[in-house]
């Protein structure tokens, strides 16, 4: 008997759910980075192991959104939550919880109503200490009993603390998911990782290190799509909203667009010639028809 689910990854940004992931399936599925809203769209990685197979769904941080992408990024989030086996409520273990905490444990809750397991799972436990930790999971706690305002749904949660930077406490967690998929025939080859497309993985490649290399402000201006895919050539289009962006993407003499697509590179098939152009498109995350465009 094989036995196969989803399980969704939600949080508030930079609290680890794509380090999460990325320590879950073993391999690097999902960009990461310092800067809030790197993650832009549902992304799948699965962990097949003996007959079970879980599907977990790494999530864009919940925020409150000032642009027309940062509401179709909070929706892409909601809707991760839907007709899924176990949703995961991700928490900083060394933050005080907040309305974005409390909004994640709220649409958990809202999964459990419709079957879903809930957690709550306190990220970053490295970071803090073990009384810090154990606080975190009686404030945790509290939080999900306000919340659920009902003592039966708020009783259902499970509670877990890891750090996914060194991998503490994720097999237990790992098991715990495993034994709460369904009975189902697997849902992806058993060799699988991740279902994102080739081109879409590598125009995240290169996001990821713009979001690293360039200011803070401007990571939330930029998207990448690959526009030529013959292997083993690749184009990666950079849009950004401003002149003066496209500057700052390019550096001083192309310096820093070269590192950009060094490092890129690196994470990619020996041979790839990988060619990187920068577009201007004014405020195009406030523009409904061009975010259909660009697949938000």
């Amino acid at each position: 008997m094989t036995r196969a689910g989803f399980v969704a990854i939600l949080g508030r940004p930079n609290v680890g759910k794509s380090t999460l992931l990325n320590r879950v399936i073993g391999t690097k599925v999902s960009i990461t980075a310092k800067t809030p809203h790197t993650t832009r769209q549902a992304i799948r990685g699965i962990l097949t192991e003996d007959d079970v197979q879980v599907i977990f769904v790494d999530t864009p941080g919940m925020h409150r959104p000032r642009t027309s992408l940062g509401g179709r990024l909070n929706e892409a989030a909601r809707a991760a939550a839907d007709d899924v086996d176990v949703a995961l409520a991700v928490l900083d273990a060394g933050a005080e919880i907040g309305q974005g905490d409390e909004n994640t444990i709220r649409i958990t809750l809202g999964a459990a109503r419709h079957g879903a397991i809930p957690c709550v799972v306190l990220n970053k436990t490295d970071r803090a200490g073990k009384d810090a930790v154990l606080a975190q999971l009686l404030a945790a706690q509290r939080a999900v009993e306000e919340v659920a305002e009902d003592p039966a749904l708020a009783a259902r949660v499970e509670y877990f603390a890891v750090s996914a930077r060194t991998g503490a406490g994720i097999d237990d967690l790992v098991r715990f998911v495993q034994a709460k998929m369904p009975e189902s025939p697997l849902l992806f080859p058993d060799d699988e990782v991740s279902d994102v497309e080739e081109g879409t993985w590598v125009a995240e490649l290169v996001r990821e290190q713009l979001v690293r290399k360039t200011s803070q402000e401007l990571p939330h201006s930029i998207h990448c799509r690959v526009t030529e895919f013959e292997w083993p050539h690749v184009t990666v289009e950079i849009l950004v909203e401003r002149e003066s962006q496209k500057g700052m993407v390019i550096g001083k003499g192309g310096q820093l667009l070269k590192e950009v697509g060094i490092a890129a590179r690196e994470q990619l098939p020996e041979g790839t010639y990988l060619e990187l152009r920068v577009r201007v498109e004014p405020s195009w995350q406030k523009h409904d028809d061009i975010l259909d465009r660009l697949g938000y």
